[in-house]
Order: C-alpha cells, then sequence, then structure tokens
C-alpha cells in the first residue's frame, strides 16, 4: 500500500474537511475520509453522500435475494459457516428444486437473484451452475453468482446461459491475515481470487462486485484497498457496472469471533466515503446487518439491499430436506444429527452460512422503503433490452 495513502489515516480536521470539499477524490482523499479524524465530519459527509447519491440514483434502492444452492465446500477458512471441517447439515439442491426455490422469490416481487454456493467442484460444478442458471433464465431477469472462482472459459457459458453479474469478495486483502484465515483449500491462493473480476469481465458478466468482509483485518485498510481495487476495476473493466459490498462478519457454525471490530458509525462513515469516491458504483447492504442501522443508511449512499434472505439451501420451500447429509473430504457420511452444529433445526433444515440481523420480510423492508420517501426496484433489467 503506497506509504502516502497510509499516512493519510492520521489525518487532521483540516485536511479531512478539505478532502470533503473535493468534486473528484484520490485515495488519499478516501483515506482522510475514513481517518478517525473525519469522524467529527460525520454529519457534514453524510449530507454530501445523501445529495451525491440523490443525484445519480434518484430516489430508488434495488431489491435482491441471495439463493443458496449447495452449502458443501472443500475450503477450510475459519470465518466461514461452510468450511469444509464443520460439522454441519448439507445437502446441494437439484435445477428443479432451485427453480422451486425462486418461485417462491418471484412471488414475493424479487426479479433479481443471487445464486450462491460454496466452492466444491463435485457438488457443483460448471455444468451444473449453467443448468441452475438456464432454468431460471425465461423467469427472472436478474441472475447474479457468488460462486468459487473460475476461468474465463468455464465462465462463458454461464453468461450464455443467461447469467449476468458475478460476485467475488477478496475477504481480506491483507496477505499476512489471508494465510491465517484459509487453511485448505483453492481459497488460499490469494491472487487467484483477487484476478477474478476481471476474468469475470473477459466472459462477458456485465455486472461485477466486490468487497472485504469487514472483521478480520483492520477495516480502514481493508476499505484502502477496496477502493483501490474498484479503482483498478472501472479503468480497466469500464463496461460492466461496479458493486461494492460492505459486509461484517456475523456469527456463524464453528463460533469465529472477530479479529477487530468496525462500529455501526464508523460502517456509517465507510458507505459515505464510499460514495464520495465512486459516485456511480453500487453500494450493497445486506441482512448481516440489524434494521435500525439498515433503515438509517438507506437515504446515505446504499443502492442495493437484500431482504427477506434465507443462507441455507432449501430456505425459501424445505426443498432438498430429505437429502441432508454430512461429507467428510468430499464424500457424503451417515448422518447423526446430534453432531451437527449451527443449524435452526438439526433434522430439517440444513445449515445456514451465517446468522442474519434483519429478520424483516422482503415485503415489510419494501415498505419501510416507502415510508422513507424512496421507491423500491424489484426490477431493473432485462435481456431483451439489448437483444
Amino acid at each position: 500500500m503506497d506509504v502516502l495513502v497510509k499516512r493519510s489515516l492520521g489525518a487532521s480536521v483540516a485536511e479531512a474537511r478539505s478532502s470533503l470539499a473535493k468534486t473528484e477524490l484520490s485515495l488519499i482523499d478516501f483515506a482522510r475520509l475514513i481517518s478517525p479524524a473525519a469522524a467529527e465530519l460525520l454529519e457534514p459527509l453524510s449530507r454530501r453522500s445523501h445529495q451525491l447519491t440523490r443525484q445519480r440514483f434518484g430516489k430508488t434502492i434495488r431489491l435482491f435475494a441471495p439463493l443458496y444452492l449447495s452449502n458443501e465446500c472443500i475450503n477450510n477458512c475459519k470465518y466461514c459457516g461452510f468450511s469444509r471441517d464443520n460439522p454441519i447439515l448439507r445437502v446441494t439442491l437439484t435445477a428443479d428444486e432451485v427453480h422451486r426455490e425462486a418461485l417462491a422469490l418471484l412471488k414475493q416481487g424479487f426479479r433479481n437473484v443471487l445464486l450462491v454456493s460454496g466452492e466444491h467442484p463435485k457438488f457443483v460444478s460448471a455444468s451444473y451452475l449453467a443448468d441452475c442458471v438456464h432454468v431460471l433464465r425465461s423467469e427472472v431477469p436478474g441472475i447474479s453468482l457468488e460462486i468459487g472462482p473460475m476461468e474465463t472459459e468455464e465462465y462463458r457459458p454461464l453468461v450464455r446461459a443467461g447469467a449476468e453479474g458475478l460476485v467475488v469478495y477478496q475477504e481480506t486483502y491483507d496477505r499476512a491475515v489471508y494465510a491465517a484465515m484459509h487453511i485448505a483449500g483453492p481459497k488460499r491462493n490469494f491472487d487467484w481470487r483477487l484476478e477474478t473480476p476481471e476474468r469475470a469481465y473477459a466472459a462477458g458478466f456485465r455486472r461485477i462486485g466486490i468487497g472485504a468482509l469487514y472483521g478480520l483485518g483492520d477495516w480502514r485498510l481493508e476499505a484502502i484497498s477496496v477502493a483501490a481495487h474498484a479503482r483498478y476495476l472501472l479503468r480497466h473493466c469500464w463496461k460492466a457496472q461496479l458493486t461494492i459490498s460492505l459486509p461484517r462478519l456475523r456469527p456463524c457454525a464453528g463460533e469465529f469471533q472477530p479479529l477487530v471490530h468496525i462500529s455501526d458509525r464508523e460502517l456509517v462513515q465507510l458507505v459515505c466515503a464510499f460514495r464520495l469516491m465512486f459516485p456511480d458504483a453500487g453500494l450493497v447492504l445486506s441482512t448481516r446487518e440489524p434494521v435500525k442501522l439498515r433503515n438509517g443508511l438507506i437515504p446515505l449512499g446504499i443502492t442495493l439491499i437484500s431482504a427477506g434472505s434465507h443462507t441455507e439451501p432449501g430456505g425459501y420451500t424445505g426443498a432438498g430436506k430429505e437429502k441432508l447429509h454430512h461429507t467428510l473430504r468430499g464424500r457424503i457420511t451417515d448422518l447423526v444429527a446430534d453432531e451437527c452444529v449451527g443449524a435452526r433445526n438439526a433434522t430439517t433444515d440444513a445449515t445456514g452460512q451465517f446468522q442474519i440481523a434483519d429478520e424483516r420480510s422482503s415485503e415489510e423492508v419494501a415498505a419501510q422503503i416507502c415510508q422513507l420517501g424512496y421507491e423500491p426496484v424489484w426490477k431493473d433489467w432485462d435481456a431483451a433490452l439489448i437483444a
């Protein structure tokens, strides 16, 4: 990381105020706006962020839902509920079961769906993913993926099948922390993961999402790395829309505790700084965050939120319950319910990736958006636009 940028985290209030007044920000300005000194400027920072968001996005909030395909994984990641060695209830949905889950989301109003899975090529192959996308494409206009990194040529069939967005979190940009958190599996390759957005762009995805998982490394240094990565992608992958997610660690199977803390107030400061740095980027907030904070962030810069979420396969309809099992080194083993952790109901539910904080229904979230004077947008894209 550039020494001058890192030093800017020690900016004075006057320096932070100077950066706040600019219309185009550098990484040094961004660092100043997330510095401890800038915490004193949270009110004017919030006003600028609100005004800029209204100018670029109007009074709209896009809604999406995650649809988990599988919680199988070959990686051992200390912070993740799906980690290979966690004794959890696992299942992989069939394409028909994925369709069933999607129909439940369509009934709620969703037209943007994020397909999520653990990283396990035996259970979640490229052909399986293409089948899942294909079965949804005629009814779900916006299909994005959050899956294990692939080669460009492996992504192309997914784009042809109908996927239009790819999300990949680096988790942490601190190489030392990354190595300590990722004990085993292909996810240990830091550079391979870091280069994923460029491979996805080359394959034809029109939306690219990045982010860090706050709670692993120093949040300010992570944020600067995300900003540098986003700036690079905007220059080199300029035909794609960019979104930046700001997830904080949540409780999960394995009971991993955050290594560092980022407060609600600091998260607000971070959202506003990202908005000023990237006026046209989508800023994403998930159900990891509590209701009060989510409501408060809607006017300040967030443009895309999830609602009514489940983080386990089959969470919306109960699909796949009859196939619950354990895996040991990639092999299915006998199910012993008493040995499972992290499931809400050890006899019926697969284990979720993490516990959500906002448990409101999508209808309640949409109603709250309207009460705040904004319009919930369920659909903002259709392939017919470029046909």
